[in-house]
């Protein structure tokens, strides 16, 4: 457990970050094409992938209409990548349910719901400051849950970042690591679960918190909405004032 001065230097740290921060839900374009060679110019660094022709990564669930992919951008900066699918049984497509249907098909099938995190990828020499990448970029997967209302958040994670999920999510590991599409590491299945866990994260970290208007902006159905906007400011300072 980190404590609570730890807490408090992390939160000023990341408030402060947040105001140079735009999220950005990318539709095509050349955004598009900078957060696929983001991906790639990770993975590869990162051992996840071997070369590519293009200097892109891209797959086959990028397109689907449950797909929401984001650029994180920092002094209007590219600086990290992350897409969500929400994954029901009516919208049933995600990697994790093709990686891991023994855990995930019976669930589905029952009503649960689950946004399915995947392709975060970050650029470490454009971090803003050591060790922040993270918290700016997985706090879309906060708004995201505030939106939705799931039952859960399922994060597909090499066993050497297990840690850090557990440690500021209370992420639960519900496989061991395997053979995952599109990658060349073993990847695990975490499950963050929503509900109390979630009321209780957001009070810890006050930077996850956002308004109603910024989860709509996000999420309100963008895969085929045009007019959703480009860009996106993050509103946890305004949270005590949202309607």
């Amino acid at each position: 457990m980190v404590s609570t001065a730890g807490d408090s230097v992390l939160n000023r740290s990341i408030m402060q970050l947040l105001e140079h921060v735009d999220y950005r839900l990318i539709a095509g374009g050349e955004d598009l094409e900078a957060i696929y060679r983001l991906r790639y110019k990770s993975y590869l660094r990162s051992g996840m992938c071997g070369p590519i022709a293009s200097g892109m990564f891209e797959d086959r669930w990028d397109d689907l209409p449950n797909s929401y992919r984001f650029g994180v951008y920092c002094y209007g900066e590219l600086v990290s990548t992350i897409r969500f699918h929400y994954i029901s049984s009516e919208h049933p497509n995600s990697p994790s349910v093709d990686a891991y249907p023994e855990i995930l098909i019976e669930r589905l099938a029952r009503g649960e719901t689950f946004i399915d995190g995947t392709r975060f990828a970050t650029d470490p020499d454009s971090a803003p400051a050591p060790g922040v990448l993270p918290f700016l970029t997985l706090r879309l997967a906060m708004v995201a849950s505030c939106y939705f209302g799931q039952n859960s958040v399922l994060t597909p994670v090499k066993l050497e970042h297990s840690n850090f999920y557990a440690r500021y999510f209370n992420a639960v590991q519900r496989t061991e690591g395997k053979v995952f599409p599109g990658v060349l590491a073993p990847i695990a299945l975490f499950e963050i679960p929503s509900g109390e866990n979630m009321r209780l994260t957001l009070e810890r970290f006050p930077f996850f918190r956002s308004t109603p208007m910024e989860q709509r902006l996000m999420f309100a159905n963008p895969a085929i909405n045009g007019l959703t906007p480009l860009s996106v400011v993050p509103t946890a300072k305004y949270y005590r004032d949202a309607a």
